[in-house]
This record gives structure tokens, sequence and C-alpha cells, in this order.
């Protein structure tokens, strides 16, 4: 049950404001009132809507279009990725720029109507672009009268200039011949061909798989599309986009000719062989095994003389004569890698351990 707050204001006068509460238990305001038989009448009408169902916010009413179609209805309206793009489009060029600054309870029948000719007078659009917008229009009133936002459909009864049916034009089969005989290679022909015995759109033409077709029941499955898409606000900055079904939404089947079938079972099989990988011979990777790496020396021009870094001292006579082993095993290695292994190889005297520096200029014949 709602009530009344008594207040005054800062001119001195005594201000009523009616209070209720929504269907979530909330607090809300049905307005502020100069006697307090106005606020209370104000506060039964607010219950008496929720009862009948009207539980929407009057407040959401006073938004603008611009605002309730960019934070609200576009990011939430889920369509398909090239119809947003068309949507964008059309909403920033002909719909926001003359209804965006209008507060959603304002937009009127006349004003949609008023609009309607200033697209075909002032922006010199084409019927079949103001039946889009007018389209684009009627689909946020709609959802704005079921979120209870407004309690007018603006848009409804207001007609559009008549879009006029074009029929479509049907190539006879001497042009098809020489449209067939100027493709580029053989790939391209029998794509066109795919294409006029199954009436597939090119989307999914280009999509079909090998899995999709069932050489012995001649029955092609289509079951994914590609788009294209040319707006620079791509999802994830792709500008092509596969989705896993058709246009109409459902997979479908349907039956190929005995010859087309063959044609596309050849392509398969070639396919196939031209991109199995040649494996490598035996005696190939044998040989490779057998190429000699570049000495150092012969990389370098001499041979480096680095002092290795220190480690850390033994603390243990045992764990220091494993220590001088090891390194005396590195220096044995790394002269084996300058010289190879055979005559060149130098014995490293037992001093050498105890200085690296010496033991490069012995590797090098410096040290006698």
């Amino acid at each position: 049950m709602g009530y009344v707050i008594k207040r005054t204001s800062e001119a001195g006068t005594l201000r009523h404001t009616s209070m209720y509460r929504d269907i979530k238990g909330r607090l809300r305001s049905a307005g502020t009132f100069s006697s307090e038989r106005l606020a209370a009448k104000a506060w039964q009408r607010a219950e008496s809507d929720l009862a009948a169902g009207r539980i929407g916010d009057p407040k959401r009413g006073q938004q603008t279009l611009r605002r309730y179609v960019e934070d609200e209805w576009f990011p939430h309206h889920v369509i398909e990725a090239t119809t947003r793009e068309n949507y964008t489009y059309l909403l920033n060029r002909y719909v926001l720029p003359e209804l965006g600054s209008m507060r959603m309870v304002e937009i009127l029948p006349g004003h949609v109507r008023e609009w309607v000719t200033q697209l075909q007078t002032t922006y010199g659009a084409r019927p079949p672009t103001i039946h889009k917008c007018k389209v684009i229009l009627d689909s946020i009133l709609t959802t704005a009268l079921n979120d209870q936002i407004t309690f007018l459909h603006a848009g409804k009864g207001v007609k559009t200039p008549p879009v006029p049916t074009r029929p479509r034009r049907i190539i006879t089969a001497e042009q098809f011949d020489r449209i067939h005989a100027a493709l580029a290679d053989e790939t391209m022909r029998l794509l066109v061909e795919t294409d006029i015995e199954s009436g597939l759109r090119w989307g999914e033409l280009t999509e079909l798989r090998v899995k999709d077709l069932d050489p012995d029941s001649r029955m092609l499955t289509v079951s994914r599309v590609v788009v294209q898409l040319r707006a620079k606000s791509r999802p994830r900055g792709s500008r092509f986009l596969i989705k896993e079904y058709p246009k109409d939404k459902e997979w479908r089947r349907l039956r190929l000719a005995d010859h087309l079938v063959e044609k596309l079972r050849a392509h398969i099989a070639a396919f196939q062989r031209a991109s199995t990988p040649i494996p490598p011979r035996h005696h190939d990777r044998l040989r490779s095994r057998q190429v000699p790496l570049p000495t150092l020396q012969e990389r370098h021009g001499r041979i480096p003389c680095r002092t290795p870094r220190r480690r850390k001292r033994p603390t243990t006579n045992a764990a220091h004569r494993r220590h001088r082993r090891a390194h005396r095993q590195r220096l044995v290695s790394r002269e084996r890698m300058a010289h190879g292994p055979g005559e060149g190889a130098t014995r490293f005297p037992r001093h050498a351990t105890r200085a690296p520096a010496r033991a490069c200029l012995v590797a090098a014949g410096r040290w006698g």
C-alpha cells in the first residue's frame, strides 16, 4: 500500500510526494503534488496499473530514442552479423539523425509519417531503402512496447512508398555455354556446374566439404555457409564468417546427377593425391646425418678463449675431485669440437683444471 511524504520546499511551500512499491518491492515515486489528495490518487493509480499488468517504470519513457537504441536495444538484439552491419549503416544514416533526439513517449504516428516524407525529399532515399528503415524503426518501437517503455506503437499504420518486384533474368543455354567456355580452369567450371545443378547460394557452395557428399546415394548435404563482412567493426576482426547453418537455419539434402557426382569424385581423388606429402627416402635421411658440422675455428677464425663462469666451490675433497674431473671433461669436449677427434686432439695437463685461461692458451698452441 502506498503513502504520501510531506516536505517543505526551499520557497517555504508544503509539497506532497506520492510513494508506492513496484513488483520487486522497491519504493517508487508517482510524482510530487501540491495537495495530499492529488498525491494519494497518484499512488492509487500506480498500484492499479501494477494490478493491470502495467509494471513498467514511467521514467524509462523519458529517455531519447538514441539512448535506448545504443544502450539497450541494439546491443541485445539477436540478429545475423550481416544484418547487424546493414542496421548500423541505416540507423546512423537515416533513423537516428532525425528521430534520435526525441523522447520515447513523445514519438507519435505523425512524427513517423513526417520522417518518411523527409527520407524521400531531403535525403533522396529510394523506396527499398525507406522500407528497410521503416522495418528497423518498427522493430525498435515493438520492443519498447513489449518492455512497457511506451504504451503506443507510433509506426503502426504508417505507409511507405511501394517497392515494385522485378522479375529475375534467366540466361539461355547458349549464354551459359559461352560463360562456361570463358572460365579459367576446370575447377571453376566444375564449381559453376555444381551451382547450376544444385541451385546453392555462393556462400553455401564455397563451404562444401568432402564429407557433405555421399557418392553412393548421390546426396549432397548443405550444413554451413560463409558470409563476407564489409564494415570496420567486424566481430573478432575477421572478414569472412562461417556459420554452422544455412540461411534458412536448417540443414537440407538434395540429389545430384550421375555425371556431376563422377566429376566431383574424380576432383576429390585428384585433390587428395596432390595434398598427400611424399615421405623422404631412407638413404636421404642417412646422408643428411653425415654432413659434417663446421668447427669453432672455421666459424670464428680462432678458438674462443673465454673463462668459464665461476661455479660454487666444493666443500669436501671428494667433491673437489669430481669438480676437477668434470671441468677437465668440458675442456676436452671443447677441444674436440674445435679440431675433431683424432691426432689433433690435445691432452690437457693436470694444471689446466686450475687455470682455465691457461688451458685455452694450451689448446691454441701458445703455451709451452
